[in-house]
């Protein structure tokens, strides 16, 4: 007896469920990082830097206040399936830009793992104690960009 296909590969994001398409996000952090775009550059690159969106915890690579974000962070990009294919920012393990692309899920990834996290952190894919959290930088986000964030581990 075959075992039947996990829903992000069996389901496209419009049939998923509010609980399946957050699942999809595997709580890397990596989203929350501020990012510069060199808009001198014809492919408009985008930089991570190591410096955390103030509602990022770094010590868990999660958000303190997921439920209200967007009242505290209005500038807080919620990742939805009429958006994604927009969010070309987003770092290439991220499970909302994998499945866009057609590609599948890492083999890290949380729901391969019956919801842990712990294979995506020893697959070093968290920003859990990588990041600083904005209110403690005071220097110019030139001089944080890290790449590590780009760093694409299956």
């Amino acid at each position: 007896m075959t075992k039947p296909q996990p829903f992000w590969q069996s389901k496209s994001f419009s049939e998923m469920t509010h609980a399946e398409w957050e699942s999809i996000c595997d709580g890397c952090g990596k989203c929350c990082l501020h990012k510069l775009i060199d808009s001198d550059d014809a492919d408009e690159t985008v930089h991570f830097t190591d410096i955390a969106c103030v509602l990022l915890d770094c010590d868990s690579g999660l958000c303190s206040n997921y439920a209200e974000r967007k009242a505290h962070v209005p500038d807080c990009v919620v990742i939805t399936p009429e958006n994604i294919f927009e969010l070309d920012y987003l770092p290439v393990t991220c499970g909302y830009r994998r499945l866009a692309e057609g590609r599948d899920l890492p083999s890290w990834h949380p729901l391969r793992h019956d919801g842990s996290r712990q294979p995506m952190m020893d697959a070093g894919m968290s920003v859990a104690g990588r990041c600083i959290n904005e209110s403690e930088v005071h220097e110019d986000l030139e001089l944080r960009i890290v790449t590590w964030p780009l760093r694409d581990h299956d």
